[in-house]
């Protein structure tokens, strides 16, 4: 009782001490909810309307693709601009496009259009690095930040957890384009309510990124947390499309949401507890362990025979989600230079996104090659392309902090007038 009393301290101080939190991280979790519905509602769509699967695949893997190009350009130019100046265009760009994809589904129109459109739809503002820009903002400095990055962890696993069942169960229920349409909706409802929150949006950067216009990806250390998210993105793939695969070989496949859902509990119970906790040690040394945990707890997938035994299985790998992703945003937050933090946050999602791309087709191919069970090699051996990024990278990610550190501190010495001003709340309540 103790210990679930000091979580929910902790959690209700990050928003009783940063007046405005509350509300952006809210419209936040509004404007992600596409991240859990496109995909699968596009597939969803197109298989109703034009009874193919592979169509539906194709054109949600081109927003994805799409997404990992465009989305580092727009948070690029959120760091110089401002978040509302850039958010705002990029959102209405990206439903312009997404209601133009409804159109030519339901009208019949040639498949191209359908990947012309799903090109542009990856305009969309990466929404997860606005949010956790704003408290890096906040809280840069302070123990809180940890708590508040494992909030929004936790925010995320609740989108995985309702968006695939709300895109599905419209989309089968209502009409085909219900999924997508409410998807679009969220995202401009979301976006409006999060720009409308000015105190807390963190100041734009234009002379540091016109001073220094080379792209964050070539700050030390960010690529090894890079390519290490392509193969962690490579697991979420895999087992999403194996589990389904597996369900329906067991004649269950509506059970597959379930399982799923269960996966991603597991990881939200670990980011509530994790975000309590008050934890010592570089960053670097957590984020490897989170890695090797994480690629650990894939092996039992291989010899799971049933539902119930790939339910608890994916229960206790889920439980090293939340803590990895939130170290690997503290490690972002320490080791790329304020002024393009938004755009480094946005390459971790972007490797990612690549990576479910790569791991969803590897397995649906192996599974239709070798059955439905094969499709967790798969799995396995993303984890262990991560781990090997991670472990060959570690000496670059241990010394990328102490490296941005002293950068910072001879810009200071060069340029006071120019200093880092963001401070933590609780030093500009002193």
């Amino acid at each position: 009782m103790s210990a679930a009393l000091s979580a929910l301290s902790a959690y209700r101080r990050i928003f009783t001490e940063a007046p405005g939190s509350l509300a952006f991280s809210a419209a936040g979790l509004i404007a992600r909810m596409p991240l859990s519905m496109v995909g699968i509602g596009l597939v969803t769509m197109l298989s109703t309307l034009r009874g193919d699967y592979g169509l539906g695949g194709a054109v949600s893997a081109t927003c994805a693709l799409a997404a990992a190009l465009l989305g580092p350009q727009v948070a690029r130019m959120v760091d110089r601009f401002g978040q509302t100046r850039v958010v705002l265009p990029a959102t209405g760009v990206t439903v312009a496009a997404m209601g133009a994809l409804l159109l030519c589904a339901a009208l019949g129109a040639p498949d191209w259009t359908l990947f012309v459109c799903a090109v542009v739809v990856g305009c969309m503002p990466a929404m997860g690095s606005l949010v956790r820009a704003r408290w890096a903002h906040l809280y840069k400095g302070s123990p809180l930040l940890h708590t508040a990055y494992s909030f929004e962890s936790v925010v995320d696993e609740i989108v995985f957890i309702v968006g695939p069942i709300l895109a599905v169960g419209l989309s089968t229920s209502w009409f085909p384009e219900a999924g997508p349409l409410l998807a679009t909706i969220f995202l401009a409802v979301g976006v409006l309510l999060f720009c409308t929150q000015g105190r807390t949006e963190p100041p734009p950067h234009p002379a540091a990124q016109a001073a220094g216009g080379t792209s964050a990806l070539r700050t030390r250390g960010l690529l090894v947390l890079v390519l290490t998210f392509v193969g962690v993105g490579a697991v979420f793939g895999s087992v999403e499309v194996t589990t389904v695969a597996f369900a329906d070989h067991l004649g269950h496949k509506s059970l597959s949401s379930i399982v799923l859902a269960v996966y991603a509990l597991g990881s939200c119970i670990a980011g509530i507890v994790f975000g309590a906790l008050k934890l010592r040690g570089p960053l670097s040394r957590r984020f490897l362990v989170g890695i090797i945990t994480l690629a650990v707890s894939m092996l039992p997938l291989l010899f799971v025979k049933n539902l119930v035994a790939l339910a608890l299985a994916l229960f206790v790998a889920g439980l090293s989600i939340s803590p990895t992703m939130v170290t690997t945003m503290g490690l972002v937050e320490r080791i790329v230079p304020a002024a393009k933090l938004t755009e480094g946050m946005t390459w971790t999602t972007t490797g990612l996104a690549v990576g479910v791309a790569f791991g969803s087709s590897a397995a649906g191919w192996v599974v239709d090659a070798a059955g439905a069970d094969a499709g967790f090699r798969v799995t396995v051996a993303a984890a262990t392309l991560a781990f090997a990024a991670a472990f060959l990278g570690s000496r670059r990610l241990r010394s990328a902090p102490e490296q941005q550190e002293r950068a910072r501190v001879d810009a200071d010495h060069a340029d006071p007038d120019h200093a880092d001003p963001a401070r933590s709340v609780e030093q500009l309540g002193r």
